[in-house]
């Protein structure tokens, strides 16, 4: 049995459940927001930062964002594996990938949390 070492998960099965799980939060995300802003079609900066502010909208928009960085790498992960003959070439580009998620993750922790 062949093992991946910058596969996402253990296994193909694995992966894929993260990847329809992470699929459904960002649904869910994203119809709660465009609800959000059809039902206050007079929406001022206290609101929205009034929603932000709660607890649970932030930790809904934290579970989002870890959502995207793991929607995203398996996605990639699985398109330098397809597309990506060369080992050099696909671990930089792997590399890269990662490096940007997680400075996007982190960013978004700051933003979110104001730290």
């Amino acid at each position: 049995m062949v093992t991946q070492i910058t596969s996402f998960g253990r296994s193909g099965l694995y992966d894929w459940m993260m990847q329809r799980i992470s699929a459904l939060v960002l649904s869910v995300y994203s119809i709660f927001l465009i609800g959000y802003l059809l039902l206050n079609p007079d929406l001022t900066y206290e609101q929205w930062s009034g929603l932000f502010e709660t607890t649970s909208m932030r930790i809904f928009s934290l579970l989002t964002l870890l959502s995207i960085g793991i929607h995203s790498w398996i996605g990639l992960w699985s398109i330098s594996t397809d597309y990506i003959k060369s080992t050099g070439v696909r671990f930089f580009f792997q590399s890269l990938c990662g490096l940007v998620m997680f400075i996007y993750v982190v960013w978004g922790i700051q933003v979110l949390w104001g730290l």
